[in-house]
C-alpha cells in the first residue's frame, strides 16, 4: 500500500512537472513583442539624418548607443564615416529607418545592433530574423554596398545600472554564433569583436567599460584598432 502511494505521488509530480512545463512554453511562444518600441528621440535623430548630405564613398556605422557614443572620423583617422547609431534603438528601428541609409548607397554598413532588443526580453530567433532582413534589404536596395555584421559586445553584471540588459550573456553568445553562421550563408563579412572585450571571467573587461554595457575610451579604442583592416 505504501509503495502505491509512493508511486502515486511520483506520478502526480511528474503530472504537474509536465503540465508546468507545457503551459510554460506555450507562454513563451504566445509572449507579444513590442516590434513599435522607439526611443524618445527616434523619429527627431531619423530627420536629421535625412537632412544630412549622402555620398557614396560614406562608411555607415549603424546601432545603438554603442555605435552613437564616438565621433568616428576622428575616432579612425578617416573624413567619410558616418555615424547612424541611435541611443536605445533596436532591430526594428534599425529597419524602420534603413532606407535613410541605403538610399545614398554608401560603400560600407558595419551594423552592430541587438543588445536593447535582448534587455526587452525580445526572443533570440526574432533578432537574429531581423538581422536577416537588415542584410537582405541593404542588398537589395543598395547592392554595391560592403556589409560589415558585428558580433554583440559582452556585458558585465558586476554593475547595477542597466541591469535589464547584464543577465543576457547565454543569449549574447547564441546570438553571436548565429551571426556568424549567417555572414557565411549571406556572404558578408563578419567582424568578430565580442572575444576581444572580454576578461578572464567571461565578462565585459572593467577597463573598457563604467557601466557593464556602454564604451570608455579605451573600448573605442580597440574597437578602432579592430576595424582598421577593414576600412
Amino acid at each position: 500500500m505504501i509503495k502505491n502511494k509512493e508511486i502515486y505521488k511520483r506520478g502526480l509530480i511528474f503530472i504537474i512537472c509536465f503540465v508546468y512545463a507545457i503551459v510554460s512554453l506555450q507562454a513563451q511562444h504566445s509572449r507579444k513583442v513590442d516590434s513599435l518600441d522607439r526611443p524618445s528621440n527616434f523619429y527627431d535623430k531619423v530627420a536629421q539624418f535625412k537632412m544630412f548630405p549622402n555620398s557614396t564613398d560614406d562608411i555607415v556605422f549603424l546601432g545603438n548607443s554603442i555605435t552613437a557614443g564616438t565621433e568616428w572620423n576622428e575616432l579612425l583617422n578617416v573624413d567619410n564615416a558616418v555615424n547612424r547609431g541611435i541611443s536605445g534603438d533596436m532591430t526594428f528601428g534599425v529597419l524602420e529607418r534603413l532606407d535613410e541609409v541605403t538610399e545614398g548607397r554608401p560603400a560600407k554598413v558595419f551594423i552592430l545592433i541587438g543588445i536593447n532588443d535582448l534587455s526587452r526580453n525580445i526572443p533570440d530567433s526574432i533578432i537574429l530574423r531581423n538581422y536577416r532582413k537588415i542584410i537582405d534589404r541593404i542588398v537589395q536596395e543598395s547592392p554595391s554596398t560592403e556589409i560589415y555584421v558585428q558580433t554583440l559586445l559582452p556585458v558585465n553584471d558586476t554593475f547595477n545600472r542597466f541591469v535589464n540588459h547584464y543577465d543576457k550573456a547565454s543569449n549574447i553568445l547564441n546570438i553571436n554564433r548565429v551571426l556568424r553562421k549567417i555572414a557565411k550563408q549571406k556572404n558578408v563579412e563578419l567582424i568578430d569583436l565580442y572575444p576581444h572585450f572580454l576578461d578572464d571571467k567571461g565578462r565585459l573587461d572593467v577597463q573598457y567599460t563604467n557601466d557593464g554595457l556602454h564604451l570608455t575610451a579605451q573600448g573605442y579604442a580597440l574597437w578602432a584598432r579592430l576595424l582598421r583592416p577593414y576600412l
